[in-house]
């Protein structure tokens, strides 16, 4: 009988841890890599969070180009994010969950200084991550983003 509580215990357990793995997969929470549109190359890391009930994302490092300053600043950012370094900087705020994804925030490009609205989407089983960012005219245009999920190790 003692067997039998221990087995049905342990079934219990993996239930709940893979239930457990299943919602991290879908959750946008943890660490990011982003690629340039462009070149394909890895440009930084960020640390994507809950608080509060909304997500926030923050850039933990950068990869510059050997030409380009290794510690760069928001140069084009205007307010309170005006020449602050880059690395550290909140760039994605105000998310919450609608239908698979998280709609309402906002994202900052440090590289033109402006501030997009964004919508996240966890895909490829929670390995990749959309990120598009718009602006509203009639209706939205604006680009996606494919960032790639990142071990705290990689950095």
């Amino acid at each position: 009988m003692k067997k039998l509580i221990i087995i049905i215990c342990f079934v219990i357990l993996l239930f709940l841890f893979s239930i457990k793995s299943n919602a991290d997969n879908t959750s946008p929470v943890g660490f990011w890599k982003t690629i340039d549109d462009s070149t394909g190359e890895l440009k930084s890391i960020v640390k994507i969070w809950l608080e509060h009930g909304k997500l926030i994302g923050k850039i933990k490092k950068v990869f510059p180009k050997p030409e380009e300053d290794p510690n760069p600043k928001c140069d084009k950012c205007k307010g309170n994010r005006k020449d602050k370094p880059i690395l550290g900087m909140v760039f994605l705020w105000g998310f919450t969950p609608a239908n698979n994804k998280w709609e309402g925030g906002k994202i900052l490009d440090p590289e033109n200084g402006k501030v997009y609205n964004c919508a996240l989407r966890v895909v490829d089983g929670g390995k990749k991550l959309k990120v598009f960012g718009y602006i509203r005219i009639i209706f939205k245009i604006g680009r996606t983003q494919t960032w790639l999920r990142a071990q705290e190790s990689d950095f």
